[in-house]
């Protein structure tokens, strides 16, 4: 094999798209900032049990794992920011009223989660702790929603609302082990109804009927109104349906729909959850939700709420952007020009000095003006 040849589902990522990635990074977290969430940067490597305490068999699944030489001690590349964004605000932070945090950095996923995509996605996200209202759900969703439009997301979104509570109510008191519940979730992912009857079988009939009634528990605000007719009536249900309606009121401009058999995504989601679409991508562009128990391993078991979305994924549904405007420059050792392109490039104009014999080349800057000497004095004029 070539040895420039990289591994399945890795990649280069070249001029114009690593512009595009960059810009947009700097564009998401200043829309964090803008809502006051303030900016951690996380190890890309971690000790393992650190990495993945409380966080169930997916993420597990989905991460690298290695020795570390220095301590024999087993260590994992990151394959999601969130339980090590839980451990800061645990253990380094410790505040005791709100903290709001945010992030941008690499993760690494042993194999693509679904076709077509990388193993290594550029994660950005941002989480509340220590709020357990619906107000901290609703800034979440809305922050995500101001993050896909300052990224230049066209057309119309959808949010598709959903809550774990829901299905946990439907266990309630039901005996069985932690890899049954694994394939009941499989099986109403998929929508998977025949299956679902086989794994229920010994269920109590409420919960069998209820489980087996999410499967066609999806679509507009109907849904909730049908949730309430045929799901057992049980705090826990009722909650979270409640919650639901009021999470999509406070929505205004945004299609929402509800799928309330969805359960993708990692063991620790406590509640409300959601996935943001739009057309050209072929999943989620945004997933997110609320996650209570993800400090409880680190010892500060306190609420928790966030999102995240791959800024690699965002950028491939948006159009490309124009190459930058940049100004063109002949190579000399003068001192007067290098004083002009010293003040240009200080004022945040890209100037590009053309190498002696490269005078026609097209690169990634589309040079509209050049500098030219005129009397003695250098200016700026357009081509």
């Amino acid at each position: 094999m070539s040895a420039w040849v990289l591994p399945d589902h890795i990649a280069d990522v070249l001029p114009s798209e690593a512009r595009h990635i960059e810009e947009l990074r700097r564009q998401l977290l200043d829309t964090a900032r803008g809502y006051g969430y303030e900016l951690v940067m996380p190890p890309l490597l971690e000790h393992l049990e650190s990495l993945l305490s409380g966080t169930g068999e997916a993420l597990d699944l989905q991460t690298f794992k290695l020795v570390d030489q220095l301590s024999g001690r087993s260590m994992g590349l990151r394959a999601d920011t969130t339980p090590q964004v839980a451990r800061i605000d645990a253990h380094l932070l410790n505040r005791r009223g709100v903290a709001r945090l945010c992030y941008c950095g690499p993760v690494v996923h042993t194999r693509p989660d679904r076709p077509h995509a990388t193993r290594e996605p550029l994660q950005f996200g941002a989480e509340i702790y220590g709020h357990a209202g619906l107000e901290a759900d609703t800034e979440v969703l809305l922050l995500a929603l101001d993050s896909l439009h300052a990224a230049g997301v066209q057309g119309p979104v959808i949010v598709d609302l959903a809550d774990a509570r829901i299905v946990r109510a439907l266990f309630a008191g039901v005996p069985v082990d932690a890899a049954a519940i694994a394939r009941v979730h499989a099986a109403l992912a998929a929508k998977d109804s025949s299956t679902l009857r086989e794994l229920t079988a010994d269920f109590p009939v409420a919960s069998r009927d209820g489980l087996l009634a999410l499967v066609q528990l999806y679509g507009d605000a109907s849904v909730l109104e049908e949730a309430d007719r045929v799901l057992p009536a049980s705090a826990g249900v009722r909650t979270a349906l409640s919650d639901l309606k009021q999470l999509a009121s406070r929505l205004d401009g945004a299609r929402v729909s509800f799928d309330l058999a969805d359960l993708r995504g990692y063991a620790y989601y406590s509640g409300m959850r959601f996935g943001i679409y739009t057309d050209g991508a072929s999943d989620a562009l945004v997933r997110g939700g609320r996650y209570d128990e993800v400090g409880a391993v680190f010892g500060r078991n306190r609420p928790a709420v966030g999102f995240s979305l791959d800024v690699r994924e965002l950028v491939g549904v948006l159009p490309a952007r124009p190459l930058r405007a940049a100004i063109r420059a002949p190579w000399s050792d003068g001192a007067g020009l290098g004083k002009t392109i010293a003040e240009l490039r200080s004022r945040g104009e890209t100037v590009v000095c053309v190498l002696p014999g490269h005078e026609s080349e097209i690169d990634e800057f589309h040079c509209d003006r050049e500098l030219v000497e005129r009397n003695g004095q250098w200016t700026v004029q357009a081509i």
